[in-house]
């Protein structure tokens, strides 16, 4: 009886294991590999955001650099360019006209020597043992310069108005050119030839006071020179052994008395 005992107590030990429950651990599956957890940060998210607006700003502020740059580069393109426009050759033209009829001066020309050789020939003195034929030819001489000058002088005066027109036409293109200039260049070119068209005009005027004054002056001499022979003809007349007796001058018919 003493050998059975343990081992109805091993038996007893063994059903009652069988009997319990066997606590089973929950079964944890695993995702499969391919699936993707999103997780939503908010504070990632505002600084995210707000690179990349920096970064929008920053493209947009290179954006209007280059804007600014390429304008900066159309200006200057626009102030080297040049006036599509030029007067000059019409006011060199116009100067060369005027100066064509100052050349185109009869006997006494716009030259120093010839006008010092010529008073002193025909207008300074008067020579007293010339002729009387002499002191007519040298006196019609002195009246055809003083005729010449005077027509020199309005032959001048007319080109100079011929040149208004042509002046009007160039200040009204200049003035147009320097309103619509495109750049600083443009602008400064057409003053400058707005400058030498008042430089032309100035040198008809001149070209005009130069015909008169040559015409006043030759004039003047030929006054002078007149003077100077009437005094030189009335000496010889009065003369003694000249030719001229005094007498009694008669005025009236007395016959009938």
């Amino acid at each position: 009886m003493k050998t059975r005992k343990p081992r109805t107590q091993a038996v007893r030990f063994a059903a009652a294991l069988i009997a319990a429950p066997v606590a089973v651990p929950p079964m944890v599956l695993a995702p499969p590999a391919s699936a993707a957890w999103i997780v939503y940060d908010p504070t990632n998210y505002a600084q995210n955001v707000l690179q990349a607006a920096r970064a929008l700003e920053q493209i947009n502020n290179q954006i209007t650099s280059l804007q600014n740059q390429a304008q900066m580069l159309i200006n200057q393109a626009r102030n080297l360019a040049s006036l599509p426009h030029s007067s000059l050759q019409q006011l060199q033209q116009a100067v060369g006209r005027t100066q064509s009829l100052l050349q185109q001066a009869q006997n006494i020309a716009f030259d120093v020597q010839q006008i010092d050789q010529a008073f002193q020939q025909k207008y300074a003195n008067i020579d007293l043992s010339a002729s009387e034929q002499q002191l007519v030819a040298d006196a019609r001489s002195r009246w055809e310069n003083t005729v010449g000058g005077l027509q020199d002088a309005m032959r001048v005066q007319a080109g100079v108005v011929g040149n208004i027109e042509t002046n009007r036409a160039q200040m009204e293109a200049l003035v147009d050119r320097s309103q619509g200039a495109s750049g600083a260049l443009q602008a400064t070119q057409a003053g400058n030839q707005l400058l030498a068209l008042q430089a032309q005009q100035l040198s008809d005027l001149t070209a005009v006071i130069a015909a008169n004054g040559r015409a006043q002056a030759l004039t003047d001499a030929e006054r002078a020179a007149a003077a100077e022979q009437g005094r030189v003809q009335r000496g010889r007349f009065l003369t003694p052994g000249s030719g001229y007796q005094p007498g009694n001058a008669q005025m009236f018919n007395r016959g009938g008395n």
